[in-house]
């Protein structure tokens, strides 16, 4: 029995447990963070959260063709330095720099930040694929790109605040500037491009509710800081 055959016959036994455990981590993760005392707890799981999240995603993923190799080194390393330039210089996004909620930092920047770069470039690049399929339609890679990099666009705009409140990070003046939602469309749709004409088996069970997840718990933050204030 090869070791791709163990992991389906894992992945299709255990899809639904673990996707129960992803809704829990996810969460328990919104509710922690609202209660006082709970808060800086999961403030240093945050990070735990997205490493977990991405190994869950890298065992149900079954074709772990190079082209899906290369695909997410070059989502992290991209997601990564960009950040780095984007911390030291001001020039890409706008003047920023990272808070102690997203643990250890390389270059001032939070090494779990390439992480979170692949797992929405992969997550938003299958939920097209299936919205695709689903539908029947046929579309050029480049609008597939934009389509993922306007997903995770929307995504950013949920999570800046969020970000800023929980010390993720912290913008001058305490202001988002455009050019950062500008940028981040820019970088998602080159990178969702990458995705969309690197050939591999884009089917993942776990991808579309992390998507999901993620949007909820950015979401449900915000609805609470709203009622709140």
């Amino acid at each position: 029995m090869t070791i791709h055959s163990i992991r389906q016959i894992l992945t299709e036994k255990y899809t639904k447990t673990t996707q129960f455990i992803l809704i829990l981590m996810y969460v328990v993760g919104l509710i922690g963070l609202q209660v006082p005392m709970l808060t800086p707890i999961f403030q240093e799981l945050s990070a735990f959260n997205l490493w977990v999240s991405a190994g869950l995603l890298l065992i149900f993923h079954q074709d772990f063709h190079k082209n899906f190799i290369i695909l997410g080194i070059v989502c992290y390393l991209v997601g990564y330095w960009i950040e780095v330039i984007g911390v030291h210089t001001g020039v890409i996004f706008g003047v920023y720099q990272y808070g102690a909620g997203l643990g250890t930092k390389l270059f001032n920047v939070p090494l779990v930040i390439g992480t979170n770069w692949f797992i929405l470039v992969y997550c938003s690049g299958i939920f097209w694929e299936k919205f695709r399929e689903y539908f029947k339609l046929s579309w050029h890679p480049i609008i597939q790109g934009i389509l993922i990099g306007t997903l995770m666009t929307s995504l950013d705009y949920l999570i800046e605040p969020v970000a800023i409140a929980l010390d993720f990070w912290q913008w001058e003046n305490n202001i988002i500037p455009i050019r950062n939602y500008v940028a981040w469309w820019i970088i998602a749709s080159i990178l969702g491009y990458y995705f969309s004409v690197s050939r591999f088996d884009k089917h993942n069970p776990l991808a579309i509710l992390l998507l999901f997840l993620q949007c909820f718990f950015f979401a449900g933050h915000t609805i609470s800081f709203l009622l709140n204030n």
